[in-house]
């Protein structure tokens, strides 16, 4: 699973101009699943999602967790995340899980951060033409592979 993780003051996303999910101060998350992920990858990067410490302390450090500060999450599936630009101009979206793969895999995601976090996660929905606003504070933005956990 690869995600981009940007903190928020506030984030949204409107499908046929309808906005489905929107939140204040949190995280706007983009996840990429591909076939060789499952449930070990899930737990270790909710984990990290939700321990990461990138919101400021009383101090002005980045020292406080989405739990810490109470945030909340929206979570948009991202296959173009698996992007290959190794060969032309056109991407190769290759390890990019098909749809019968990668949305049971979506939304065990999100099921298990919200069990991590004890709160409804607001989705994009899969598939769909999406518009997705956010207002990134910082700007802070986070990038996690779970293949290549750094």
């Amino acid at each position: 699973m690869r995600t981009v993780i940007q903190r928020v003051t506030k984030a949204s996303v409107t499908v046929n101009g309808e906005k489905i999910s929107a939140i204040d101060s949190g995280f706007l998350i983009l996840v990429g699943i591909e076939n060789a992920d499952a449930q070990d990858d899930i737990d270790w990067l909710t984990n990290k999602i939700a321990n990461l410490r990138i919101f400021n302390d009383e101090d002005g450090i980045m020292n406080k967790s989405l739990v810490d500060v109470n945030g909340d999450i929206i979570v948009v599936s991202q296959f173009t995340l698996h992007a290959s630009t190794k060969k032309g101009n056109r991407p190769s979206y290759i390890k990019a899980a098909r749809p019968d793969v990668a949305i049971p895999l979506y939304e065990a995601f999100i099921a298990t951060l919200e069990s991590k976090l004890g709160k409804k996660v607001g989705t994009g929905e899969f598939g769909a033409d999406m518009k997705v606003e956010l207002l990134n504070d910082g700007p802070v933005t986070i990038m996690i592979d779970t293949k290549d956990k750094e």
